[in-house]
């Protein structure tokens, strides 16, 4: 029998078929990794993000349509993890507005919901690169569009849509040159080529609504019900000196009928004319407006032609002095006064987290290359810290848009440095003065960033081809800069290979922490050689206990 539409129960049951495929799944994904690095985890992230989605679904009792795509907005974006997640979630937003208020779904509406789930994701991502993910949602969506004007049947429909997905995955090795080089199409793509064919499953009614999805119980959640934003705008970067010198916050609520979203980017533009470091966050009941202007009153003039105003505060940041506490548990720190600004670290292995903690990080999140923290994760680490504005250090490439996404959303106003490594995190650190404004920390924090290099030895995790490399599994690989450096056989070998390649006449201090999994006897003879080679160096070696990477380099 022909199926034309889609109800709130079969929507429910196309998600949580995609979940528990997607996990079935996931290993597959995770090799695709272009780089041969023991921490592929596209599959991993996708499949974590899909299972906080279905964990929320499982959680709703209704079949109601708004019920149902509200459980997978929120799911999905309160278990976002990794790039990879943090865009799975807002194809899933975009999407699931589209379906809001829909009672039936026709594959008309399903194919304008997947353009609008493409157009958010795009436009989260910063530079949006084709031959990824994105393209194969874009492309699907846009073929669904035209596939919608002549069919009806969702079955016909929906199996027609997964070739284009594969056709489109198969394609981004010519879209994305350094795929073709490792041999592998997107892992992002297959990720949505796998969620694809489990809502097939489901169309099919080959997935049963009471059949366990066991890995739902290893999604961490602390309950936190926050809201995806529908604004956004990164902090501009302030000047030395404070141009604009009152950080003012207010919440606008019980919006009026006639406010739409367009209405709101308006807002953002007329606050950008008063001031800067702006942030405009909300939903469809509240906006909440952080920014720094020498007018408040006139900000909150604009903001009366939405709603009520509610939650004022307006500070004089040239009267603010920032005295940033030692660092303590946030159970020491339950009776203490509300500090200016707190800091939260990224952070992986035992010793690169008691160096954070000795730099003042406020609270670490255990996390990095195997396993990226959430979005949620993010938010309890700086619900968790008792400080009015929070700065927050990924530390890994693949968590910056992780914590941008949670400082949108967070009623605490978030500082988001993009540090990408582990030795960039320590040299952001090394620079935060808490003597200064946090727009002040904020540049200078960016520009100890820029300062450093930062180097990893791990090894091989399957034979590929990476920068002219031909690389066997179990092979140890020198790694610059995102780049594969050095390959051999021998880790010392590759160490003081990789060093060579790093210092140049400028640098003046190394830095090398140890893994877990790293030798006495290599880590000697790493000394001795710098020792002899690089006599005017300052180097130190610290124990820093991080799982995969024998070594982790910082030179300055």
């Amino acid at each position: 029998m022909s199926q034309e539409f889609l109800d709130g129960a079969k929507l429910k049951l196309m998600f949580l078929s995609a979940a528990q495929f997607l996990e079935t799944n996931k290993e597959i994904v995770n090799e695709l990794n272009v780089f041969p690095v023991p921490d592929g985890d596209t599959g991993t992230n996708m499949s974590l993000t899909m299972l906080s989605a279905a964990r929320e679904l499982k959680a709703v009792d209704s079949n109601e349509m708004n019920q149902v795509v509200e459980a997978i907005t929120k799911g999905s974006l309160k278990g976002a993890r990794g790039n990879s997640g943090v865009i799975l979630s807002q194809l899933i937003r975009g999407f699931a507005k589209v379906l809001k208020n829909e009672e039936k779904i026709t594959t008309v509406k399903f194919a304008e919901a997947l353009q609008a789930g493409s157009a958010t994701a795009y436009k989260a991502v910063m530079k949006p690169a084709e031959g990824t993910m994105l393209t194969v949602a874009r492309v699907t969506a846009e073929e669904a569009v035209k596939l919608a004007a002549h069919i009806n049947n969702f079955e016909v429909f929906y199996d027609s849509l997964i070739d284009v997905a594969k056709d489109t995955l198969d394609k981004t090795p010519e879209m994305l040159p350094v795929l073709k080089q490792a041999g592998v199409v997107d892992s992002g793509g297959m990720g949505i080529v796998y969620i694809m064919m489990g809502q097939a499953q489901a169309l099919d009614d080959d997935f049963d609504l009471e059949a366990p999805l066991e890995q739902l119980d290893l999604v961490m959640s602390s309950g936190h019900t926050a809201s995806p934003g529908f604004v956004s705008s990164p902090a501009a970067m302030a000047d030395e000196s404070i141009e604009f010198g009152y950080c003012t916050e207010f919440i606008i609520k019980n919006l009026f009928p006639y406010v739409r979203e367009e209405d709101t980017d308006k807002l953002k533009s007329k606050l950008e004319r008063l001031g800067d470091s702006i942030v405009v966050v909300g939903d469809d009941e509240f906006i909440k407006v952080h920014f720094h202007t020498n007018m408040p009153g006139k900000a909150l003039q604009l903001a009366l032609r939405f709603g009520e105003l509610s939650n004022i505060k307006i500070d004089n940041m040239r009267e603010q002095h920032h005295h940033l506490n030692s660092f303590e548990t946030p159970s020491d720190t339950i009776d203490e006064p509300q500090k200016e600004v707190g800091l939260v670290s990224v952070s992986i292995g035992e010793g690169i987290a008691n160096i954070f903690k000795d730099l003042s990080a406020d609270f670490i999140i255990e996390g990095g290359q195997t396993m990226n923290p959430s979005i949620e994760d993010i938010l309890n680490a700086v619900d968790n810290v008792n400080a009015k504005e929070v700065f927050v250090l990924p530390n890994n490439k693949n968590i910056v848009l992780s914590a941008n996404q949670a400082a949108e959303i967070s009623e605490k106003t978030i500082h988001v440095i993009p540090t990408k490594t582990i030795p960039q995190g320590l040299a952001a650190l090394i620079a935060f003065n808490s003597e200064i404004s946090a727009e002040e920390n904020v540049s200078s924090m960016i520009r100890a960033v820029d300062h450093v290099k930062s180097g990893q030895v791990t090894y091989s995790i399957r034979d590929s081809q990476v920068n002219g490399h031909q690389i066997k599994e179990g092979d140890i690989m020198g790694i610059a800069e995102g780049e594969i450096e050095v390959v051999d056989k021998e880790i010392s070998k590759v160490t003081k290979q990789l060093l060579d390649k790093m210092l140049s006449d400028e640098v003046e201090i190394v830095t090398i922490l140890y893994g877990a999994d790293a030798k006495e006897e290599d880590t000697e003879d790493i000394s001795s050689y710098l020792s002899v080679n690089y006599p005017d160096v300052d180097i130190e070696l610290l124990s820093g206990g991080q799982p995969l990477y024998y070594y982790i380099i910082s030179a300055e």
